[in-house]
């Protein structure tokens, strides 16, 4: 009893930290990308940011339990990253968030991309301030993810079925994730997309565009 008053107690306390960061972006789109490890975040990051620099500003939060590989990837492409290293933690909290928003500049920026930590359990349970949680699933991670892990595809707007140019050669049903997934979260949206071929890439970016002018008219309006 007493770890679950526990448990209870740290969610209330990071959904508090949450509603800060809601008020302090306020006309930032800030999208919450989970996947498990090895999805591609990375690099439909860094595609993403190619492809928008001329329609977005964007910025990175990059959380690992070690390293800072992956911000490194994002300056060398041209996009404002910030690592967040999280001491072996296997997900990042709404505080972590906060605190590193003191050390990256938003000027200007439309688009706040947090990379969380790949899991597609403790992640989950942490609202980061996000406006939208998108997971990742790889082609070659197999169908039978969003069953396995209905929190994470409960919890998402989007799913993102990535590395679309290996499908010809795994056994991976997109029909089979996509009913698994609606199953659980019928609202939910599906893009399939590859980082390297460019295949869907277009119907990501126009998602976020227009999600990011909603944005930005519901900060206008308010």
């Amino acid at each position: 009893m007493q770890c679950e008053n526990t448990t209870l107690s740290l969610l209330k306390v990071n959904d508090f930290v949450a509603k800060a960061i809601r008020d302090r972006l306020p006309d930032v789109l800030v999208i919450n990308v989970c996947s498990s490890p090895g999805s591609g975040k990375t690099t439909l990051m860094q595609e993403t940011g190619k492809r928008l620099q001329n329609r977005l500003n964007m910025a990175v939060l990059v959380g690992d339990p070690e390293t800072e590989r992956d911000a490194i990837r994002m300056r060398e492409v041209g996009i404002n990253a910030l690592q967040i290293v999280t001491g072996g933690m296997c997900h990042i909290e709404a505080q972590m968030i906060y605190q590193a928003l003191d050390h990256i500049d938003l000027t200007g920026v439309d688009v706040l991309f947090i990379e969380n930590v790949g899991n597609l359990v403790c992640p989950a349970a942490f609202d980061l301030g996000e406006d939208y949680r998108v997971t990742l699933l790889a082609s070659t991670e197999g169908d039978d993810k969003p069953k396995k892990y209905p929190r994470m595809f409960l919890t998402s707007e989007l799913m993102v079925v990535s590395k679309a140019d290996l499908l010809p050669y795994v056994p991976f049903k997109v029909d089979n994730v996509v009913a698994d997934a609606r199953d659980i979260n019928p609202d939910i949206e599906v893009i399939t997309l590859s980082s390297l071929t460019g295949e869907g890439m277009e119907a990501w970016c126009e998602w976020l565009v227009a999600k990011a002018e909603t944005k930005r008219r519901v900060a206008i309006a308010a």
